[in-house]
This record gives C-alpha cells, structure tokens and sequence, in this order.
C-alpha cells in the first residue's frame, strides 16, 4: 500500500484559496530555493503541540521565510513566536505541499514566483515560554499539547489534509 492510498487527503490535489494556490503534498523534499513556508509537527514525548489564534482555530506553529533566512532560523522564529517553543533535537523534513499560484506577484519579493513549496517538518521541542506575538503576525491566544487523536480533531478545520498530515507525522516520530 502507498502512502498515497494510507493518506487520500492529503495527496489529492488541492486548492488554497487564501493564497490562489493550487498544491500537490509529495514525500519528494523541495530544494531550498523553493521553500517559502515552513511547518512543524512538534512533539512534547507522544504530544502534539497546538497553537489557536483569535480566530479560534487550532493550527500547527510556522510561517513564512524572511528574506535570505535558512530554513532553520526560520523554524526557530516562528517557534518562539507562535508557541513559546524551542528546537530540543533535530528538524526531520519529511514532506511538501509543491504549489502553484495564479497571483500576478508573489507574496513577499524575494519568494520564488509562481512555483514555491510549504515544507512539512517534525522535531521535539520544549515550551520555554509564552509566543512573541509580533504585531505582524497571528495573535496567538493559546498553546497546548495534545494526544495524537484529539490534535486531530482539533486542527481539521485548518485544512481537510491536517489529518493525515499529522497521522503520517506520528508515524514517522
């Protein structure tokens, strides 16, 4: 069985309205040049931590580049700003959403335009604190951990393939 057939949503094709997008999830890693968002599936032991904004929804922490910033450094921003979190072992990429978008211009000018890719990520972490916050950002009300089963029941109404995003990510932990 492929991991296509384990994980049906999140490899069927997919539009992201917010963004114009339409994307692909593969295993295959983008190159670097390509990644403009990053995504963590962080884990406390067996936990997964949530992060739910004022909108009310449960989402996993990350966010998108800065100009010339590695992956890494990225990783290690947005986890202070959205979870009050620090990296506690290695970042494991494990997969992508490749997109494509119909957007005149990219989202930031230095972002590759129209292909890019979000890379998915798992790595252990510690809650030091309480998130950042920045003011350009998500205005995070709440950070929590969860088993496996109810962070995804929580994070399904950030996107139908959040599932088995987080399924295939347990997996891999």
């Amino acid at each position: 069985m492929t991991l296509a057939d384990r994980y049906p949503l999140l490899y069927t094709p997919a539009r992201w309205e917010w963004g114009g997008l339409d994307v692909q999830f593969s295993t295959d890693l983008p190159p670097d040049e390509l990644v403009t968002n990053i995504h963590v599936v962080c884990f406390v032991g067996d936990r997964i931590v949530l992060c739910r904004d004022d909108r009310d929804v449960w989402f996993l922490p990350g966010g998108t580049r800065e100009a010339g910033e590695s992956i890494e450094s990225c990783v290690i921003r947005e986890l202070a700003e959205e979870a009050g979190a620090e990296l506690a072992g290695p970042l494991h990429p494990f997969g992508a959403h490749y997109a494509t978008t119909d957007r005149p211009t990219p989202y930031r000018p230095w972002q590759p335009h129209p292909h890019k890719a979000w890379l998915w990520c798992t790595a252990d972490v510690h809650l030091t604190g309480t998130p950042t916050n920045p003011e350009d950002a998500e205005h995070i009300l709440e950070v929590a951990l969860f088993p496996l089963p109810e962070a995804i029941s929580r994070a399904a109404s950030d996107g139908p393939h959040l599932p088995d995003l987080l399924t295939l990510a347990a997996s891999l932990h």
